[in-house]
């Protein structure tokens, strides 16, 4: 469902120019999910302008970086959406709605899984870089309920792509993740970080990069099937080289 005005009076009335009407709109507006902020093309746009600027300047800022996404994904979360309802997994994903976060995590029972599966490796990733999948901003200014879950979606697996793709968390990792997600995914935020990212980085790892890691990054989106089709709860215990093959990503450089 899609934020709509509650009342039925008439949009257009005597004596009342543009911006009372969309005042008026606005106010009328209900939340859809927890959490949800109502805004207008206008007020979205604003914030896109604001939070890009931000999340160049300080590529760490990941609360700039989530709005930045929301408020521009009005094309690529549908897309998204629709590759998800088209495939048998992520139908089942979006009908059953899960979640990854240490309240839903079993996180001992995936310390003690083989080497080298994905549940182990997921855990190994979060206890080198320091990192919690609690820190995932849920959404605010995406006014449609299913595509809100979406990006919720995209960003609590997205440590999960730093796994498959073998990349930590620094500044050298995060590009290169990002060029695999703007592939995978079209969102504007993702592009603007592949292509803006390097500029933090020295000129040894700039060679690096595009020599090697961007090519292969590239590659592996291309060539890859949707990375929000995979139930990865229930995949735990396949090893990651296995996920990566039928997946399609090729192995990391």
């Amino acid at each position: 469902g899609r934020a709509r005005p509650s009342h039925s009076e008439p949009r257009g009335r005597d004596g009342h120019g543009q911006e009372e009407e969309e005042a008026e709109e606005m106010e009328g507006w209900q939340p859809l999910y927890p959490g949800h902020i109502p805004t207008s093309p206008l007020q979205k746009a604003l914030l896109a302008a604001g939070s890009a600027v931000m999340a160049l300047y300080d590529p760490y800022r990941h609360d700039m970086v989530a709005v930045l996404g929301e408020t521009t994904g009005c094309l690529a979360l549908p897309n998204l959406r629709d590759k998800m309802k088209n495939h048998p997994e992520g139908y089942r994903i979006l009908q059953e709605r899960p979640r990854i976060r240490l309240s839903t995590l079993d996180m001992a029972r995936l310390q003690g899984l083989p080497e080298g599966s994905l549940g182990r490796e997921y855990v190994r990733f979060l206890e080198d870089n320091k990192v919690s999948p609690d820190t995932r901003m849920p959404p605010k200014f995406v006014d449609d309920e299913e595509l809100a879950y979406v990006i919720q979606r995209y960003r609590e697996v997205h440590d999960l792509m730093h796994t498959l793709l073998g990349m930590p968390t620094n500044m050298l990792g995060e590009v290169v993740v990002k060029w695999f997600e703007a592939v995978q995914t079209g969102l504007p935020m993702c592009v603007l970080g592949a292509a803006f990212g390097p500029a933090h980085l020295s000129s040894r790892k700039l060679q690096v990069l595009a020599t090697e890691l961007v090519p292969w990054a590239i590659r592996s989106g291309l060539s890859s099937s949707c990375v929000l089709n995979v139930y990865y709860e229930q995949r735990w215990e396949q090893p990651v080289e296995s996920l990566r093959a039928e997946l399609g990503i090729l192995p990391p450089p």
